[in-house]
């Protein structure tokens, strides 16, 4: 358990002093803690775990380690217990429609949809076809800028994309993350890849831009979260919503939906 702390301790850039203070302990006694020579009680494992905000999952992982069961149960989504936090779920998702969204794990296996996200949706290439979804393989497998729908500015989300994976291994150490980092770091570009426009200034360095038989739509995404969970799954789950940056995409993303053009907003050629 000594060995685990120590390695979320400097994975978080602490010292031993900075950690014991923000957990009312002493630098000695972490530091006895972390080399073995102290056991602490389950409510200083679950403090550090705390401070240092360590994932539910790896909490567990060091209550284990310290000799004490397990603080976090580990539900499914189908468990009856589970009801209020699934209708939620199924709520946020059907409300933002006609608007794309979605809901991932912890490593980006898509969970469930909502019927906007078929923007997205395609000839899923071979060698990914039989694999479970997920949000990072779909969006960086290399496709043809002949297909249907692909990204204009693929170079841009690539690096905005494995930036932010990168980030989440850096802090969590998680070796399924890595393996995942690795793979899509490791595909190449699509094939003639068309050069990025210049991209005008906006709220947003990388919006997603996607060509469609509609025209270029345009859209950014923000990540919603549950509060406050008690639950390894509820913890991991995320939900990332997208938007239209511009009248033109909300227009053509409610004519894919079957609703009418809004007054004043010509239809999508």
């Amino acid at each position: 358990m000594g060995t685990l702390l120590r390695e979320w301790r400097q994975r978080r850039r602490l010292s031993q002093l900075d950690l014991a203070l923000a957990a009312d302990s002493s630098a000695r006694h972490v530091s006895c803690i972390e080399t073995g020579k102290a056991q602490p009680s389950r409510a200083m494992v679950l403090r550090l775990s705390e401070v240092l905000d360590v994932p539910l999952r790896e909490r567990n992982t060091l209550l284990m380690a310290g000799g004490f069961a397990p603080e976090y149960r580990e539900s499914s989504l189908d468990d009856a217990e589970m009801a209020a936090a699934r209708t939620a779920l199924e709520t946020m998702l059907a409300t933002h429609e006609p608007y794309p969204a979605v809901a991932v794990d912890r490593y980006w296996n898509v969970v469930t949809t909502n019927r906007a996200m078929g923007l997205f949706e395609g000839a899923v290439p071979e060698p990914i076809a039989d694999r479970t979804p997920n949000m990072y393989r779909l969006a960086l497998y290399p496709e043809s800028p002949s297909a249907p729908s692909h990204l204009v500015n693929y170079r841009q989300v690539r690096e905005n994309l494995l930036d932010r994976l990168l980030r989440q291994v850096k802090s969590t150490g998680d070796p399924v993350l890595r393996e995942l980092y690795d793979e899509v770091s490791g595909y190449p570009y699509p094939p003639e890849l068309e050069e990025d426009d210049e991209e005008i200034a906006g709220p947003f360095a990388v919006p997603l831009r996607i060509r469609t038989p509609l025209g270029e739509l345009r859209l950014f995404s923000t990540m919603v979260a549950f509060g406050a969970p008690a639950d390894v799954t509820l913890s991991e789950l995320a939900i990332e919503l997208f938007y239209p940056l511009d009248d033109f995409t909300a227009n053509a993303l409610r004519v894919l939906a079957g609703e009418p053009a809004p007054d004043g907003v010509p239809a999508p050629r």
